[in-house]
């Protein structure tokens, strides 16, 4: 029944009257609103999330969102929840720029967690810098990152200034090599750890008997690992990712390069890289700047519940994700406010005990927690070496 025929126009005027002084009411009380109050605390996540990286991206932003959870479910921080907003970088560094002017032009992000690639993480770092915006990397390791002389970059895992030694000495004390092809995917991350391990290899008294590189991508190295094989070294070193080292080293089996080590660094020590690999992954060497987390007291606890709440075992990093929420955790805790300013400010004080053991910061930002772990494949898992 229509409203007016039963009501009359005074009816409908009285409503019309009731819904304006609602609407009003609503609106006001927006307004009357204190500015910048809100229930959540927004941190940023940036790492690749999509493309040939994304496995490892993944687990940085789970292990950010267990230990994000973990603080929500006490009830979060005086009453606030905290939120995880995840961008993509691709790792790309132009990518990586583009996601840091985002979370620099939303003023509701206080921190930011990333980048997972050292290439994205020192672009990035500067567009934070400009905005006094604290950011957290969880895994880029090129020392370069820290020495920009910036206040507010830091990070959980250490330097390849230490983990290329690390390799060097174990490839010369260890494997008893002295002989090394090194190789490296032209990226700040994988030239970096190149450099830092035939430097120190060098020093050694190794010989370096070919440098080359080889480009993010590729698939086919058939013609450089001919190339290599040639020279006979006892060891390749390879500073990259997984993707490219899970292809090269199947590639160097079918060549019957079998008597030469690979070795590698973190950006290799990844379950995915046997998912590329296969059986052929076994016996290739990679170090992390990490402990191995069978080792971690409470890691049972960390991989059951990982694995019940994503479905799979966590990656290694998913411990540097977790870590490096509870930097910032850790310092919106001590923070007078949840805000860019008072962050930033807390940030050198933060120490906390984590999943990779004590972490506090230098005068640079790096982690004065130097773990460092040699792993092995042996039956297509990685594993530490005694």
């Amino acid at each position: 029944m229509c409203f007016v025929k039963r009501f009359g126009l005074y009816g409908l005027f009285f409503v019309l009257i009731g819904i304006g002084i609602f609407l009003i009411s609503g609106c006001a009380g927006q307004q009357n609103k204190p500015a910048g109050e809100s229930n959540v605390i927004k941190i940023g996540f940036a790492a690749p999330l999509s493309g040939s990286q994304a496995e490892m991206g993944t687990y940085l932003k789970n292990g950010a969102l267990m230990a994000i959870d973990k603080i929500n479910a006490k009830g979060g921080i005086n009453g606030k929840k905290l939120e995880l907003v995840a961008m993509d970088d691709k790792a790309d560094p132009k990518e990586a720029v583009s996601v840091a002017q985002k979370f620099a032009a939303d003023p509701s992000i206080v921190a930011v967690i990333g980048h997972l690639n050292s290439g994205a993480s020192i672009p990035a770092s500067a567009i934070y810098h400009q905005a006094g915006l604290v950011m957290v990397s969880p895994s880029s390791t090129n020392p370069k990152l820290t020495e920009q002389g910036f206040n507010n970059v830091f990070r959980v895992c250490t330097t390849d200034a230490m983990q290329g030694p690390f390799a060097a000495k174990f490839v010369k004390d260890k494997l008893k090599k002295d002989t090394a092809v090194v190789l490296d995917d032209k990226t700040a991350y994988g030239q970096g750890l190149a450099d830092e391990f035939a430097k120190a290899f060098q020093a050694d008294g190794g010989k370096i008997l070919m440098r080359e590189g080889i480009n993010q991508g590729d698939k086919d190295f058939t013609a450089l690992l001919t190339k290599i094989k040639s020279l006979n070294p006892q060891v390749i070193y390879f500073g990259g990712m997984y993707p490219e080292a899970g292809q090269m080293v199947k590639q160097m089996k079918s060549l019957g390069m079998n008597k030469i080590d690979f070795v590698s660094g973190d950006g290799v020590e990844d379950p995915a890289f046997i998912k590329i690999a296969g059986a052929d992954a076994n016996g290739t060497y990679a170090s992390n700047v990490g402990p191995a987390i069978e080792k971690i007291p409470g890691a049972k606890a960390f991989i059951d519940e990982y694995t019940k709440k994503f479905g799979n075992p966590p990656g290694p990093y998913a411990l540097f994700g977790y870590d490096a929420a509870l930097a910032v955790i850790t310092a919106l805790e001590k923070a007078p406010k949840p805000d860019r300013a008072d962050v930033l400010k807390v940030m050198p004080t933060v120490s906390f005990e984590g999943m990779l053991g004590k972490t506090s910061f230098d005068s640079k930002g790096d982690t004065t927690n130097k773990i460092l772990t040699m792993f092995v494949v042996k039956d297509e898992k990685w594993q530490p070496v005694d």
